[in-house]
């Protein structure tokens, strides 16, 4: 009887010792046999994942180019732009220039014509350029006979002393007789193709410029009136003084 138990009982053993080593194989057999299959698995996500960093740079490349190419169309159309602006500014003052020439041509051409019904004349401090309230009232004076004339200019011509550099003194007395036609001009409206003026400096005196006097009466702008159909009817020009 205990003979016939021991071998069942080996029995038993060996079945579960059996069992045991047919897990082992099992999970062996599976092991071996899926690691390929997860190292592929591994792998292809890994190619997945650079594909799609590849993408994502190309794609980045390709609107960065977009937007550069696009700023640059831009930068070209603005250029464009621009040229064709300055070409019309430079069409436009080339025909203003023209129109100037051809305005003043026909002035000179019929100069001989032209008769001084009128002038004042202003002076200046040392250095000044800027008209006193004497001055102002004598191209008031000076103006009001503008309202009836007919077919004129208005003849401006700065002056200076002696003293000081002469490229300093033209520029002086253009500011001088610029100071005149804007005072009339704005205040009376008159048109700027009335007007025809030049600086002369310290080249033209009316007085002595070795005096105080002199000098003085040298730092002046006379204005003179002229027309080619004869005087107006308004009360002549006044004449200015020192």
């Amino acid at each position: 009887m205990l003979t016939h138990k021991m071998h069942i009982l080996n029995a038993s053993i060996l079945a579960v010792a059996v069992a045991a080593l047919s897990g082992c194989a099992t999970k062996n057999y599976v092991k071996t046999q899926t690691a390929p299959l997860i190292d592929q698995t591994n792998e292809l996500n890994d190619k997945t994942a650079a594909n799609n960093r590849a993408i994502h740079d190309t794609d980045e490349r390709a609107t960065s180019g977009i937007t550069k190419a696009q700023g640059a169309a831009d930068t070209a159309t603005t250029n464009a732009q621009g040229a064709q602006k300055a070409a019309g500014d430079a069409e436009n003052a080339a025909n203003d220039a023209v129109h100037r020439a051809d305005s003043l041509a026909s002035v000179v051409a019929g100069l001989d014509n032209y008769k001084p019904i009128g002038n004042v004349s202003v002076t200046f401090g040392f250095d000044k350029s800027t008209l006193t309230k004497d001055d102002k009232e004598q191209l008031d004076t000076f103006a009001a006979t503008l309202a009836n004339a007919k077919s004129y200019i208005v003849e401006v011509t700065g002056g200076t002393d002696s003293t000081g550099n002469a490229d300093y003194n033209y520029a002086l007395s253009q500011r001088r007789a610029d100071a005149v036609v804007q005072y009339i001009a704005s205040k009376y409206n008159i048109p700027a193709h009335r007007f025809y003026l030049i600086g002369i400096g310290k080249d033209k005196e009316v007085a002595d410029n070795t005096t105080r006097e002199g000098r003085a009466k040298n730092r002046r702008v006379d204005i003179r009136l002229l027309s080619n159909t004869g005087a107006p009817s308004a009360t002549p020009a006044a004449t200015g003084g020192n």
